[in-house]
């Protein structure tokens, strides 16, 4: 990492930075003095597979379940539907129901009951996607430092009670037109309908961002590919567990931003997509269509060229074999979002957090 970060470091201390994705949760814990070598790392089940874990294991008991806590990742929701096809209860309080879905009237008509308490015939699940208790014994265990400050990523949809694709668009919108630099993306608190954000700073009491963000930012980080948008337009693609997010790139700064769910998209609907993606063609609505999220973009940048050279990182990255280098920010291509995550963050914030002016998104 470079001076910037070690500068932060020195001045922060021990940063943990999270990744919560769909599939698993990556971890860095950045230590001042050390290598970023040498940095602690993990990679392990996303919280949401675990919550999925726990619901099978009561379904097999034959027990009932009360989801409480607060929003999380939903990647728990087919291990419900599973528990209540079995004729088994369910039930969840208010809060724990926007992990679900933001209609609470959808959440009942799943066969779930919204109660505050726990009926006597279901055994509670907490939901959350960052657990304190969890990594403070962890990192105990490793014979690790606690961390100084979280910096956390989760993918938030959005508050949307009638569906939430074309308002993840929409967000994306919005931050292009506050600013097109990526590291800008990251919210010292999340606005208000950024829910699973809200409730990911509410636990950590650190900055959040979206995983896609971090994504991009674990791109740049990396000098080559900084540099190489500051001589031509470049496309950053991220192929994750559920979605693929795609970014075009000019000087640093995002001119475009695409994102499609990585399971509905084969390798050649992908690659058309991209195509006219990089040219500025592609509307949101077509994406749509096909069943993905959409497009936003910035002002037409014509001195970016056409934005071919590309770089891949993501957990389904094969998919794009052969169309693009292969990244691996600092050698560690999990964890790039990670490395994204305190790259953007220090760069936004030299002096530490809470010790300069910079204004943040909200």
């Amino acid at each position: 990492m470079d001076s910037a970060v070690q500068h932060f470091l020195q001045t922060v201390g021990p940063v943990l930075c999270l990744d919560i994705g769909s599939g698993t949760q990556d971890a860095l814990l950045a230590r001042p003095g050390l290598e970023y070598e040498n940095w602690p790392r993990f990679v392990l089940p996303s919280p949401a597979r675990l919550t999925a874990r726990r619901i099978r294991e009561l379904t097999l008991l034959r027990r009932g379940v009360w989801l409480h806590g607060g929003n999380m990742g939903g990647g728990f929701s087919q291990a419900l539907k599973e528990h209540l096809a079995e004729g088994l209860p369910a039930a969840c309080t208010a809060e724990a129901a926007c992990a679900i879905h933001d209609n609470r009237d959808v959440v009942r008509g799943m066969g779930l009951e919204i109660r505050p308490l726990c009926p006597e015939n279901c055994v509670p699940v907490s939901l959350a996607d960052y657990a304190p208790e969890f990594w403070a014994a962890l990192l105990r265990l490793s014979g690790l430092p606690q961390p100084h400050l979280v910096l956390a990523a989760a993918q938030d949809h959005g508050f949307h009670p009638q569906g939430n694709r074309q308002g993840r668009m929409q967000a994306w919108r919005d931050l292009l037109a506050a600013s097109s630099d990526p590291s800008a993306w990251i919210y010292d608190a999340p606005a208000p309908a950024l829910t699973r954000l809200v409730a990911l700073h509410e636990k950590t009491g650190g900055p959040v961002a979206d995983t896609g963000t971090c994504a991009l930012l674990g791109a740049l980080c990396e000098p080559e590919v900084l540099d190489r948008s500051f001589r031509e337009g470049i496309t950053i693609i991220n192929a994750g567990n559920s979605h693929t997010v795609a970014a075009l790139v000019y000087r640093g700064k995002v001119r475009g931003m695409y994102e499609h769910h990585t399971g509905m998209r084969d390798r050649a609907h992908l690659l058309e997509d991209l195509k006219q993606f990089r040219l500025s063609w592609l509307p949101s609505e077509e994406v749509q269509a096909s069943g993905g999220h959409g497009t936003a973009f910035g002002p037409y940048c014509e001195e970016a060229a056409g934005y071919a050279p590309t770089y891949i990182l993501g957990p389904r990255r094969a998919l794009l074999q052969g169309e693009g280098r292969f990244l691996a920010p600092h050698g560690d291509m999990m964890l790039a979002g990670c490395f994204g995550l305190l790259w953007g963050w220090a760069h936004a914030h030299p002096a530490g957090p809470g010790l300069d002016d910079g204004a943040r998104p909200h």
